[in-house]
């Protein structure tokens, strides 16, 4: 199968998590909703690094379990925003992580006293915080504030998760490696959330089904994703993540009955024309990669 083929596909499997995470959530809590995708995780990855013969055991448990906090941090968020909010809102919020990326590396420039700093780059942060703005307007109007902001964390975790995962991959860890630590980082946190707050000791089959599907179209998306940037050019696989947002979008109206309104899709436009130029000047001026599969977000 094609990069862009593997892109669009991974892309439509984590839109698709997300609508099984809403529905969830009319039931379980969000730490519960990532126990069991992390459970499913660990499984699946376990199983495919034994098929590929690829050793789990790693040199650098220290980062693995920071790049854990951070991700699953990230993760818990953005499930809870997805609960809480339209579908394709929520997502949005997610992948604002390109344009945080940009206010970091910003940021960096200042602290490290670099005389100048590229004023495109300013450009895209700023074109990403108004449309951010656009998209929260109507949410405001129905009380959603609070999970607005909770999406936007997400999304600023993810770009620090991303910054992780860069560095794992520096020090030599594999793709099957950082998602199996991952998992297990989920599973752990999403149960010791569960065992505060209370969990299901029954489940429904709808439920069942539900929590079990999140794992398995989160845990598939990445394999999907981690291939295409195996194989194919990072900025195009980057453009085409973003159609997670349209499949969202899409699933929002036909499934839940979302608003439509368009200060939201301009907002959602501006957001993810700031990520694309934000990726492409990384790439450009860093020499950077573009995210690799848990940005996020999509699935963090």
């Amino acid at each position: 199968m094609s990069a862009p083929l593997l892109m669009v596909c991974a892309s439509f499997l984590f839109a698709t998590m997300g609508v099984c995470v809403k529905y969830a959530s009319a039931t379980y809590g969000a730490g519960e909703i990532v126990m069991y995708r992390g459970l499913v995780g660990v499984i699946g990855i376990a199983l495919l690094a034994r098929a590929r013969g690829v050793s789990l055991k790693t040199r650098v448990p220290g980062m693995h379990a920071w790049r854990s906090v951070v991700g699953v941090s990230a993760l818990t968020l953005w499930f809870y925003a997805i609960g809480h909010m339209p579908l394709a809102t929520a997502v949005t919020l997610n992948y604002m992580s390109s344009v945080w990326m940009a206010l970091f590396l910003i940021g960096g420039a200042v602290v490290l006293g670099v005389q100048r700093v590229d004023p495109r780059l300013v450009a895209t942060v700023l074109v990403g915080f108004v449309g951010v703005a656009l998209v929260l307007q109507p949410s405001i109007d129905r009380d959603q504030l609070a999970p607005g902001m909770v999406g936007l964390a997400s999304g600023m975790l993810s770009a620090l998760a991303y910054l992780q995962v860069t560095t794992l991959g520096r020090v030599g860890e594999p793709e099957v490696r950082v998602v199996f630590y991952f998992s297990i980082g989920g599973f752990l946190a999403g149960l010791a959330i569960s065992l505060t707050q209370g969990w299901h000791a029954h489940h429904t089959l709808r439920g069942f089904v539900l929590l079990m599907a999140t794992g398995v179209f989160a845990t598939s998306a990445q394999v999907l994703m981690t291939r295409a940037y195996a194989i194919g050019r990072p900025l195009s696989n980057a453009s085409l993540q973003y159609l997670g947002i349209a499949f969202s979008f899409v699933y929002g109206i036909v499934l839940f009955h979302d608003p439509l309104t368009w200060m939201a899709v301009g907002g959602m436009v501006l957001i993810v024309g700031a990520g694309l130029a934000a990726s492409r000047l990384r790439a450009t001026t860093l020499g950077a990669t573009a995210p690799d599969t848990i940005q996020p977000p999509s699935d963090t």
